[in-house]
């Protein structure tokens, strides 16, 4: 019984890393390679040095990728003894609501739990312990997306099993979620702002979160702790007053001075 769990662990392994490796490395080449000249404006930096950042942040999210996959499997358990409130049909009006019901809940749910860990983790004695290998990236890459301490991993991780366990979903739309977590996770850490400065001017799209409000994060830590919307960064003063000169400064290069 326990070589079969161990088989699937290592086998979800194996698809959570390679799909960090396709996101990340996808992304990194997309951007600083191909549309280099294009987005030139639009990048925070240019390439670290030497690469030992990028092999650090990969061995760091291989440890990473092995103990989510613990967590997913965790989930599977969960599902099979049915504890779980995911379902796969689409029998009934409940069903359907709860197909676009549920992903907003989890976002929701999921964003007020990081927010307020990631500032816990942000606590004196908290920081050296938990956190501080993910600040170690000051000027961040495609490849942070991932690189954490253990126990950084292991915070993040519990809230899956909890959240099958509360918030009814359709199957399809949670393993939708997780997809969107690692493409949200590389944005965010590129370097390179990719949304328009359109979004800026919108009140429900300039609320999400990309990658100029989280570099902030990375250089000024006392600032933007949200994952994928500011709203709790506004609502506890702790979005960075200068996020939307800075986002200006990169979306509208005529609007003011490139750096």
């Amino acid at each position: 019984m326990l070589s079969h769990w161990l088989f699937w662990i290592g086998a979800l392994f194996g698809v959570i890393f390679l799909r960090y490796l396709l996101f990340s490395g996808g992304y990194h080449y997309l951007l600083r390679l191909r549309l280099r000249e294009r987005l030139r404006h639009r990048i925070f930096h240019y390439e670290v040095g030497a690469g030992a950042q990028v092999q650090r942040e990969i061995w760091r999210s291989a440890v990473v990728s092995l103990i989510f996959a613990v967590f997913g499997i965790a989930v599977l358990f969960l599902w099979q003894e049915g504890y779980t409130r995911l379902y796969l049909s689409l029998d009934s009006g409940r069903d359907v609501w709860w197909l676009v019901a549920g992903p907003v809940l989890f976002l929701l749910i999921q964003e007020t739990y990081y927010y307020w860990v990631h500032r816990w983790m942000h606590r004196p004695g908290i920081y050296e312990r938990v956190h501080r290998w993910h600040h170690e990236s000051i000027e961040t890459t495609a490849w942070t997306a991932f690189s954490f301490h253990p126990l950084e991993a292991l915070l993040q991780a519990v809230f899956l099993p909890l959240s099958v366990l509360l918030i009814p979903m359709h199957a399809l739309a949670f393993l939708t979620l997780l997809a969107v977590m690692t493409l949200s996770a590389t944005i965010n850490h590129a370097g390179v702002e990719v949304f328009p400065a359109s979004w800026g001017r919108l009140p429900l799209l300039r609320g999400l979160i990309g990658a100029t409000h989280h570099d902030v994060h990375h250089k000024q830590a006392r600032y933007n702790f949200g994952l994928y919307f500011t709203f709790w960064d506004k609502w506890m003063g702790t979005e960075s007053p200068r996020f939307t000169q800075r986002f200006r400064r990169y979306t509208d290069p005529d609007e003011l001075p490139s750096h």
